[in-house]
């Protein structure tokens, strides 16, 4: 993944007591300067949402 695409990774829900989405992973202060300050730093816990994947094991 190259730069911040959230809205794309598994790890990015809707959290229903804030009504806004957040990422459920935790960063440590240096990942999170880096996320923060808009550098092109790559999220080592992106995942792809790809809901289809299940779907495509099985066939």
């Amino acid at each position: 993944m190259t730069g911040n695409r959230c809205e794309m990774c598994v790890n990015y829900m809707y959290d229903e007591d804030y009504e806004c989405y957040s990422c459920l992973v935790s960063l440590d202060e240096d990942e999170m300067y880096r996320f923060l300050s808009g550098s092109r730093w790559e999220c080592p816990y992106f995942r792809p949402d790809d809901e289809y994947a299940v779907v495509r094991h099985q066939i």
